[in-house]
């Protein structure tokens, strides 16, 4: 891309105008935040946003669908670091699972195939 200097070369103003006008830096506003008094005012002073107070942790959630891969007749998912199980997917064996929270979807279907849900 071309340096705007010689873009604007044999153009008399360079695209500002009057020939007076682009002179000096008060064109500009000055150099940062000089001439705030006419500009973005609400930016310049004041408390923007919220600010969240407390830790928001993310619960480790694992799909029924991702049990059939895990061997035996017991899952212990806290151990293996999952908070939640949810019922998306389907479930071909009777298994036991231990977990902290599930959703009422996984627990029924955990049921019609023969197994249990221990949440806690």
């Amino acid at each position: 891309m071309r340096k705007r200097t010689k873009k604007f070369r044999g153009s008399k103003t360079h695209g500002h105008g009057f020939k007076k006008k682009a002179r000096g830096a008060g064109n500009k506003g000055g150099t940062g935040f000089a001439g705030a008094k006419h500009k973005h005012l609400k930016w310049r002073w004041g408390r923007h946003g919220f600010t969240r107070h407390g830790v928001v942790r993310e619960k480790k959630t694992i799909n029924l669908e991702e049990l059939n891969r895990f061997d035996g007749d017991e899952i212990n998912l806290n151990e293996l670091g999952y908070d939640k199980l949810l019922g998306s997917g389907f479930i071909n064996r009777a298994i036991k699972v231990y977990v902290k929270e599930a959703s009422e979807k996984a627990i029924e279907k955990i049921k019609s195939a023969g197994g249990e849900v221990i949440v806690g």
